[in-house]
């Protein structure tokens, strides 16, 4: 397929129409509903996957550009394609849905975690619109239609939570969704405020990216986009709703939001606040670099302190997406670089991450580490599957998480030294956490209450929610998505430049944008 294959508008129709076909099948045939949604998720996948590897690395730019116009009377375009940046996190979405279709469908066994609270054919849907909202926000190239897909992407994480989460549900799902629409509100009026300031008329990302805005303006608008967006992200002190989210979602829920979701905040800030208002960065970023320090090692401290491991990850979370936004404060060329690595990287682990959990608990039905003990003699591929997700958390050699790490620091220290310093001590917290959750998990004591639950038998007791035990390895259904998920982790780890390589012309345009700050 060349260049000139519309990939983008057909990874869009295809998310969108198998969510459309999911809700006109009947509710009851609980098979066809899972099919239509893995094919969809499987089709997206494919294509976006050979975007990836059509798209011309030798070229740098935009590719895969169409173009339509939509409302001109409000210079409003459908404008869609991909730089480097944009398609590697397509990609990403591609890969983290498809598996948590998988995963999800195991789950809407009757025997599994969502076959109680069933509805699959509602939960299908809206998890495809969602994606349809991420994929949207990643090729967007007219504000308009980037703010419309931000919105679509965001909102049904409401339902998804409150219909078939844990927990504190309403609570939670509440909560995300008030945090997420404030943040929206700030980038909604930071676009109307260009959109009328520049005197264009135009949502255009391109027109307005030619546009130079008045100084004051860009300082006054660029921490109103960094904060709307930075919300999404999980910056410090607005990460509250995350750890909540994460542990009231169902797991493929869990997986799309740290995955990708809170990659579009991310994302959002490179796009907007720094290509737009790249004044504005070189006077802010130095103070929101001190806040993204916060969010490493607040975050990996507060992670480490905790007992439940699904909120052991969400911290982990805010910790980790806080070496992205410190990459992309540090505004040069290896920092940004290593900001979209983290991205990609990050998005794969916790994904990972989040799915395992998932698995453990449907297992075990219990999150709390000191009710779980010596795993891995009843659940030796979850074991090795978390070990890898685990040493990627922690950066060692070989895996994704080193290579995005290394690179953040690099770039980092060569801005703000004494910050980079106190950022490293995260990496070592972290380090200190993930070895406890392993040990703790997998390779303790076999506890009690799994002493006499050999492989595929049940125990005499009974787990939580009077749920009998049943610990039993990974299946088939959870070990493909699993693979594929370690499989990318170790690929970019002893393999980095099949995303550098994309990558670097985008963000070398970006430092150019911004004029190299350091």
């Amino acid at each position: 397929m060349s260049s000139q294959f519309p990939f983008i508008s057909v990874i869009l129709s295809t998310v969108f129409l198998g969510g459309l076909v999911v809700m006109a099948l009947p509710e009851r045939n609980h098979r066809a509903i899972k099919w239509a949604a893995g094919i969809s998720s499987f089709i997206a996948m494919v294509f976006s996957c050979a975007a990836f590897l059509c798209f011309d690395r030798s070229q740098g730019g935009f590719q895969f550009m169409e173009k339509m116009l939509w409302l001109p009377q409000l210079g409003i375009t459908y404008q869609v394609g991909v730089d480097g940046i944009g398609i590697s996190m397509v990609l990403l979405t591609g890969i983290i849905i498809f598996t948590g279709v998988l995963i999800s469908s195991h789950e809407f066994l009757p025997a599994g975690l969502l076959g109680g609270v069933g509805r699959p054919k509602e939960y299908f849907a809206l998890l495809l619109f969602l994606v349809t909202g991420v994929f949207g926000v990643f090729v967007s190239l007219d504000l308009f239609f980037l703010f419309l897909f931000y919105e679509l992407a965001v909102l049904p994480m409401y339902l998804l939570i409150g219909i078939w989460g844990t927990g504190k549900k309403e609570y939670s799902a509440m909560k995300l969704t008030l945090y997420l629409l404030l943040g929206s509100a700030f980038i909604l009026v930071g676009i109307l405020v260009m959109y009328f300031a520049s005197g264009l008329r135009t949502f255009d990302w391109i027109a307005l990216s030619n546009y130079s805005f008045d100084k004051n303006i860009q300082v006054i608008l660029f921490p109103l986009i960094f904060v709307g967006f930075g919300i999404l992200a999980g910056l410090w002190p607005f990460h509250t709703w995350s750890p909540d989210g994460h542990a009231s979602a169902p797991s493929a829920v869990s997986m799309l939001h740290a995955g990708v979701l809170m990659k579009l905040g991310a994302f959002g800030i490179i796009r907007v606040a720094l290509q737009l208002l790249p004044y504005g960065a070189k006077v802010w970023c130095p103070f929101f670099a001190f806040l993204t320090v916060v969010n490493i090692v607040y975050g990996a401290l507060v992670a480490m302190s905790q007992k439940d491991l699904k909120y052991v990850v969400a911290y982990s979370s805010v910790s980790h997406m806080g070496i992205v936004l410190f990459g992309i404060c540090s505004l040069n060329l290896i920092g940004l670089d290593g900001a979209v690595f983290q991205m990609f990287s990050h998005g794969v682990m916790t994904g990972l991450f989040f799915a395992l959990v998932g698995c453990i608990y449907g297992r075990t039905h219990t999150r709390i580490l000191a009710e779980m003990g010596g795993l891995a003699k009843l659940t030796p591929f979850l074991a090795v599957a978390f070990t890898i997700g685990g040493l990627a958390s922690l950066g060692l050699p070989g895996t994704s998480g080193f290579i995005a790490e290394f690179l953040v620091l690099v770039g980092a220290f060569r801005s703000y030294p004494l910050l980079t310093i106190v950022a490293a001590t995260g990496v070592v917290i972290t380090a200190i956490y993930v070895l406890r959750v392993l040990q703790k998990i997998f390779l303790s004591q076999l506890g009690v209450q799994f002493s006499s639950a050999h492989s595929g038998e049940k125990a005499p007791s009974a787990g939580h929610a009077g749920h009998s035990i049943v610990v039993s390895d990974a299946v088939l259904a959870e070990k493909i998505p699993l693979s594929i998920l370690i499989f990318f982790l170790i690929l970019l780890g002893v393999w980095p430049a099949i995303l550098t390589d994309v990558i670097n012309p985008a963000v070398a345009a970006v430092v150019i944008k911004i004029g190299g700050m350091f």
